[in-house]
């Protein structure tokens, strides 16, 4: 009936009131604490990319001390010859756990020639299901016999760890480029009993005109290749792939002062000859082809500047159809180049 309390449930049991809900101040507080930002896939230790970052950091420690430590029969370490592909100030940009500290370099002939020059490798990365010829038999060979690491990867990983570079199934890990000293490059041209002959690259800024210069400089007989530090393409992964290996055969130096550097040169006796569309001579007619001779090569678009040109003995020209504006710095130098190879043959 209504109002009878004793009727089953309508009262509470002693001690089973709840009490008042308080309010939300304290409740789930840690909950709504932010945990910070997420961290980077490789500085967390059970993420796959950690685990191949520290796999590739062991394999370099590993390969350095063997490419440094003497090998039986061999010459010892490394030749402390130029040739090592670098990033510059940025490092490398490849994934898959490559240090910043060193560069890939890809291709078969890029690859066979680092190898012949010996330079120090990290780490060898082949494709599965390679085909073989004749430089991947060269580089496998090389391989077994100084014990460098060799990593197997399917083609998407290589194209990833390559940064999509055409890369022919061959990479491998180096350590940065070792510029040379610009005195060097006379001290080599003495050594070879031939009158110096150097190309000097001002203002070109594209790492593949420098590869197709160190190409052509390797081909023709000269001495090296100056570049300045500022404003100018180092000898990057790009640079040596054009270079088609010569990287490895054409030291580089770096300079901090080009116009300083020419005069130098000029001072130990060697001519300075420029080259520019609007030139005194036509290449034809290239003075100081066979007196020491350090070629100034400008860039594509603004040719060479005003202080370059002041301090060069002669300016020369190679003519070309008035319908095409500009050559390249890499067609220029090898066009410049033959010629003086050609007149010192004469």
């Amino acid at each position: 009936m209504a109002g009878n309390s004793q009727r089953r449930g309508a009262t509470r049991k002693p001690g089973s009131k709840k009490g008042a809900k308080v309010g939300s101040g304290g409740q789930g507080r840690q909950a709504l604490e932010g945990r910070g930002p997420t961290p980077k896939a490789t500085e967390r230790p059970y993420h796959p990319a950690a685990k191949r970052q520290a796999a590739a950091e062991r394999a370099a420690q590993t390969g350095t001390a063997r490419a440094s430590a003497p090998r039986a029969g061999g010459s010892g370490a490394s030749r402390p010859t130029p040739g090592r592909a670098s990033r510059g100030a940025g490092g490398s940009k490849n994934g898959k756990g490559v240090s910043a500290t060193h560069e890939i370099v890809t291709g078969r002939n890029s690859v066979v020639e680092a190898l012949r020059a010996g330079i120090p490798v990290a780490t060898v990365y082949l494709a599965s299901r390679l085909e073989s010829d004749d430089r991947t038999r060269e580089i496998l060979a090389a391989v077994t016999e100084r014990g460098y690491p060799l990593l197997e990867m399917t083609k998407p990983e290589l194209d990833r760890l390559t940064d999509g570079a055409v890369h022919q199934g061959v990479a491998i890990q180096v350590p940065p480029y070792a510029y040379a000293d610009s005195e060097d490059l006379l001290d080599l041209a003495e050594a070879s009993g031939t009158a110096p002959l150097v190309v000097a690259l001002d203002g070109v800024t594209d790492p593949r005109n420098l590869g197709a210069v160190l190409r052509s400089a390797g081909a023709f007989g000269a001495h090296g290749v100056i570049v300045p530090e500022r404003r100018a393409a180092g000898v990057t992964a790009a640079a040596w792939k054009v270079s088609a290996g010569a990287a490895a055969r054409v030291p580089v130096a770096r300079v901090t002062n080009l116009v300083r550097t020419l005069d130098a040169y000029r001072s130990a006796g060697c001519y300075v000859v420029g080259l520019d569309g609007a030139g005194d001579v036509p290449i034809a007619e290239l003075p100081f082809a066979t007196d020491p001779l350090v070629l100034v090569v400008g860039s594509e678009g603004k040719g060479l500047s005003r202080l370059v040109r002041e301090h060069c003995d002669a300016i020369a020209s190679i003519p070309i159809a008035s319908s095409v504006e500009s050559l390249n710095a890499g067609v220029a130098a090898g066009i410049a180049l033959y010629e003086v190879a050609r007149r010192r043959r004469a």
